[in-house]
């Protein structure tokens, strides 16, 4: 051990002894970190080969006094597992939590563990399971060991049930009850409902009503039927509305719908009554106001201001500022009361009242700063007094929407308006960058030699809290859909957003099949970032997609439209398979985009409504609605889906310009 510090030494004969007495491999100290990552990556090689035995012997000749030892060790037990050699992954997963406590791997090959010595050593598995429960207990690893302590006190009393106690079958079901309030969609979550029913003790209302939740969710609706027979109506009905809606039983949900919004609504969440009102709509034959309005005549406690809301959507354009100043006079701390000043602020700007418009804006910022709607109102802020030729106020409001909201639709808005630009379009082009690690990290990091060494599964074991690292593993493996809606939800949930060279951003908004959508936009005539925007709102990147209504791959064509598009231009589609070939369809709907833009005088806008909304209906709207420019006619499109995917789609456009070009 010449060269080492005493401490080391210390450390080093301590681990040694650890391996001699687990019977593990020679001891490596002195190696060149070219050299352990090397051997690493070659262990790492073989085990996703299959060959497990060189892939454990390769592990061990990592250096112990490398910062990969403890993750060798981890998939050292991992090819012991897979080569049904579970002795020998117990004491590797022993050696990695017992000398290394505190790496992030510790915990899972204590969980892992317990595991494999539920029958063998019920006691020390007993043990391992409280261990986590009392340090983690907010963890995965935390909530499923309760599930196994649990079954463990069943596993005690299997063969002498004469003498299972009843304090005994409390403990198990207070684990099991524990189990399914954390994780009523666990992996384990039905195991829990089997064994706790099992016990066959007296099981309360709350209780049944509990299982019953998890059955439905994992779609076993008859279970969950036969449960919620012995719940209390009162609490259970929401439910039960969504059990008889799967079911078929549509009788009954609608009778129990009306019923708990007459009597019931409070003992039940906004969820459940926002998820039972979506679905009473739905399945109504009745068009959506006259269902809202029958559904407000049972006056229910709780929910009348969801239901307003709906109404305030549905009626007349003309109705709708009386109807969103009765919701925010009534409910002016609710959910909804954002949305419904804000939807007062804009109809004083359209009827060009701005001094009213004016107060009505100061009152919604001070109030909500950072409501959903908030950027919607900076902008009309601003262009409140672009009208009244006010240059340093209007100036001012649109920059406040780029610093403070950059990312959104208002920003992309706010940015034409700001730089005098006519048209939606601010360039063709952009300058791809790959997805890449989503951080800055120094060479001192092991996360770099795990990117490096591409152990993608064991950065994701490390990191997984971190949903950018978990999108960027999920890029790493090709699973670009997933990837991105990761990293999306992920970046919605900040707040202050970081500045647009930091390197999340490229999962928010990856430029996934660019090479092909350059090629066939160039061939087509149509805008290249608009089209790659257009893929990823239409199908998240993801080229098998289809909709319930058989929109397919990519950009999400019809067969029908997609058939007369090549017959139009010659395209050589023979079958409707075709549009799951990503460059085929991408071709496909670039030749589409271009066709409508054609007969919609080469306008952007509306050919991006007609996408989604079909041309038909964008001409009804462009003649029924009153506007006098874009942006009052995006805001008035009286379908909200067709507008909000116009402003998902040129948020998107905007994100990819603002990311890939200089425009900031």
């Amino acid at each position: 051990m010449i060269g080492l510090s005493f401490k080391q030494k210390i450390i080093v004969g301590c681990v040694a002894g650890v391996i001699l007495l687990s019977g593990g491999a020679a001891l490596v100290f002195h190696q060149p970190e070219t050299k352990t990552m090397e051997i690493y990556s070659q262990a790492l090689d073989d085990f996703q080969n299959g060959d497990y035995s060189n892939s454990y012997y390769r592990f061990s000749k990592v250096s112990f006094l490398s910062n990969l030892k403890p993750i060798a060790i981890y998939h050292q037990a991992q090819a012991a597992h897979e080569l049904g050699d579970e002795d020998a992954a117990v004491k590797q997963y022993q050696l990695l939590f017992n000398n290394y406590p505190g790496h992030a791997l510790s915990l899972r090959a204590k969980y892992l563990t317990a595991q494999q010595i539920i029958f063998k050593n019920p006691k020390l598995a007993h043990k391992y399971f409280e261990e986590i429960v009392n340090k983690h207990p907010h963890t995965d690893y935390g909530i499923a060991s309760e599930y196994y302590l649990g079954v463990m006190i069943i596993n005690k009393y299997h063969d002498n049930e004469q003498l299972f106690p009843q304090s005994e079958k409390v403990n198990a079901e207070n684990y099991f009850r524990h189990y399914l309030e954390k994780a009523p969609t666990g992996r384990l979550a039905i195991n829990a409902c089997e064994s706790w029913l099992g016990l066959k003790t007296e099981i309360n209302k709350d209780d049944y009503l509990l299982m019953a939740k998890s059955y439905y969710l994992f779609g076993d609706y008859q279970k969950a039927k036969s449960l919620l027979a012995k719940t209390e109506i009162s609490e259970s009905w929401a439910t039960d509305v969504l059990v008889s809606y799967a079911l078929k039983n549509y009788a009954r949900a609608k009778l129990l719908t009306e019923l708990g919004l007459q009597q019931y609504t409070q003992y039940v969440s906004d969820d459940d009554i926002h998820a039972v009102v979506d679905k009473y709509i739905a399945m109504s034959d009745k068009n959506k106001l006259e269902t809202v309005m029958h559904l407000m005549a049972l006056n229910p406690a709780k929910g009348n201001d969801y239901l307003m809301h709906i109404k305030c959507i549905q009626v007349k354009a003309a109705d709708q500022p009386a109807c969103y100043s009765q919701l925010y006079l009534k409910y002016p701390d609710g959910q909804f009361s954002a949305d419904a000043l804000s939807n007062i602020f804009f109809a004083k700007y359209k009827q060009q009242k701005y001094t009213d418009a004016e107060k009505v804006g100061l009152d919604y910022l001070k109030k909500f700063p950072d409501s959903n709607s908030t950027p919607m109102v900076m902008f009309w802020m601003g262009k409140l007094y672009e009208q009244l030729n006010d240059y340093r106020q209007y100036n001012n409001y649109y920059s406040n929407v780029i610093t403070k909201f950059p990312d959104s639709y208002y920003a992309y808005r706010a940015y034409l308006h700001l730089n005098r630009l006519e048209g939606p379009i601010i360039t063709n082009y952009i300058s791809p960058k790959p997805v890449v690690y989503p951080y800055k990290y120094t060479n001192k990091n092991i996360i770099v030699k795990l990117v490096e060494l591409k152990d993608f599964d064991v950065i994701s074991e490390l990191y997984g809290d971190d949903d950018f690292i978990k999108s960027w593993v999920l890029y790493k493996k090709g699973d670009y859909s997933h990837s991105m809606l990761v990293a999306r939800d992920a970046m919605e949930k900040i707040s202050d957003k970081p500045p647009k060279y930091d390197l999340r951003w490229r999962l928010v908004y990856p430029v996934n099949y660019y090479e092909t959508v350059e090629k066939y936009s160039d061939m087509a005539g149509t805008s290249m970032p608009l089209m790659l925007s257009v893929i990823r709102e239409e199908s998240y990147f993801d080229p098998l997609a289809q909709s319930s209504v058989g929109a397919s791959g990519l950009m999400q064509l019809m067969p029908s439209t997609a058939f007369e598009i090549s017959n139009r231009y010659g395209l050589g589609m023979t079958s409707s398979e075709d549009l799951f070939n990503a460059a085929f369809n991408v071709k496909l709907g670039n030749y589409y985009y271009a066709y409508l833009k054609s007969m919609l005088e080469g306008r952007d806008v509306s050919s991006i409504a007609a996408y989604n909304g079909g041309i038909g209906s964008l001409r009804n709207w462009r003649q029924s609605i009153n506007y006098n420019d874009t942006d009052e006619f995006i805001e008035q499109i009286p379908y909200p889906e067709t507008q909000n995917y116009v402003k998902k789609v040129f948020r998107t456009y905007w994100n990819y310009i603002r990311l890939y070009t200089g425009n900031n």
